[in-house]
């Protein structure tokens, strides 16, 4: 079985314990509505029978049958459909941390499966969500819980369909230390895990997004043009200058005439993996892109963070073009990875749209563009 996705020891989700059984409810009142036989009904209930009386048998109607319009009723237009369903339906997902305490993080679930019977009228949605609540309240999160959640979801509906799809998303809250000082802080992470049941064979994948800073490289040559026309500017006349005298003139805000512009972005990526049992943890896979691009956003930030933010910023000034083809090359180089899907996303300062690069693995049956 495969080893569930837990966070590092530094990792929160939400603690949380399984659930207590339902406690009966309290009597109702006397004003409120009696259920007798069954049924809510507005007269009151039968008196109590004392001691020595004989009770009257409690008649009560029989069951009636519900239409069951879905399956009893035809299909006005036949055909199949690749994917029925729901989505953002509230589950809880199971981690554990280091310290072997679970926690619990409320997730939100997309699950389908095919309608491949042409004549059936739709599928048995509550079918899915019982199979999840059932699954997740009992497993750990990992490849093989979704596993078992696909082979749930196919079983119920093994007359009507041959495919079945899942998605749980959530934000994973990771603990993260500071550049420079000693300090720490939470970064929120929106991590998935999803996977296809389909032809007897399963596809799995991990995903996550993180955000970082980017500086635009054409912005920061055109600022150091404008530094170095300020400099020859204020030094022209002079032939000889000593080093003091220019660092202090650089230590001036009035020299830096212009600076680059920058801006937050996010990579947003998709990883397939073959072998659940060797499928990199959600934080592994937030360390491969943030050490890939070097300049993540920062939480707990004294002047020396933000000193070194700024120093991490200068030498990797990148385009989104660069920031693909950096997580590319991280992506390629790790063997647990099979596949990929990239997004590199700048949410741009200058402009009032993003720019925006994609870019998957490029394998055959793999992801598209």
């Amino acid at each position: 079985m495969a080893a569930p996705l837990r966070p590092e020891s530094s990792c929160l989700i939400a603690s949380g314990s399984p659930a207590e059984p339902a406690q009966p409810l309290a009597d109702a009142s006397p004003a409120a509505s009696n259920v007798y036989a069954g049924k809510h009904c507005d007269h009151p209930a039968p008196a109590t029978v004392s001691a020595g009386e004989q009770a009257m048998p409690i008649i009560r109607p029989p069951q009636r049958a519900m239409p069951d319009v879905a399956h009893a009723t035809g299909t006005p237009v036949s055909g199949v459909l690749d994917r029925v369903g729901m989505t953002g339906i509230e589950v809880p997902v199971r981690l554990r941390d280091d310290s072997g305490s679970t926690m619990l993080c409320a997730a939100k679930a997309d699950a389908f499966v095919s309608l491949s019977d042409p004549t059936a009228r739709g599928i048995h949605m509550s079918r899915l969500y019982l199979s999840l609540q059932a699954i997740l309240s009992e497993e750990e999160l990992s490849l093989t819980t979704v596993r078992h959640l696909l082979t749930a979801f196919l079983g119920s509906h093994h007359a009507i369909s041959d495919a079945a799809e899942i998605r749980l998303s959530f934000d994973l809250l990771v603990r993260r230390p500071a550049l420079k000082s000693l300090n720490t802080s939470w970064r929120t992470y929106p991590v998935s895990i999803a996977g296809t049941l389909q032809n007897g064979g399963h596809r799995l994948a991990i995903g996550c997004q993180v955000a970082y800073s980017s500086t635009c490289p054409c912005s920061a040559a055109l600022a150091r043009q404008l530094i170095q026309e300020k400099f020859l500017k204020d030094f022209s006349a002079r032939s000889m200058i000593p080093v003091d005298e220019v660092a202090d003139w650089l230590a001036l805000e009035s020299s830096f005439v212009a600076t680059p512009h920058s801006q937050r972005s996010y990579a947003t990526v998709e990883a397939r993996i073959t072998d659940p049992e060797e499928a990199p943890s959600f934080v592994e896979l937030i360390d491969l892109l943030e050490g890939a691009l070097k300049t993540p956003v920062q939480a707990a930030v004294k002047r020396e963070d933000e000193q070194e933010f700024a120093r991490l910023n200068g030498t990797n000034l990148m385009f989104c073009e660069d920031a693909g083809r950096r997580l590319k090359a991280a992506l390629d180089a790790d063997p647990r990875i099979a596949d990929f899907t990239v997004e590199a996303r700048h949410v741009e300062s200058l402009h009032p749209h993003d720019a925006v690069s994609r870019v998957v693995k490029g394998i055959a049956g793999g992801y598209s563009v």
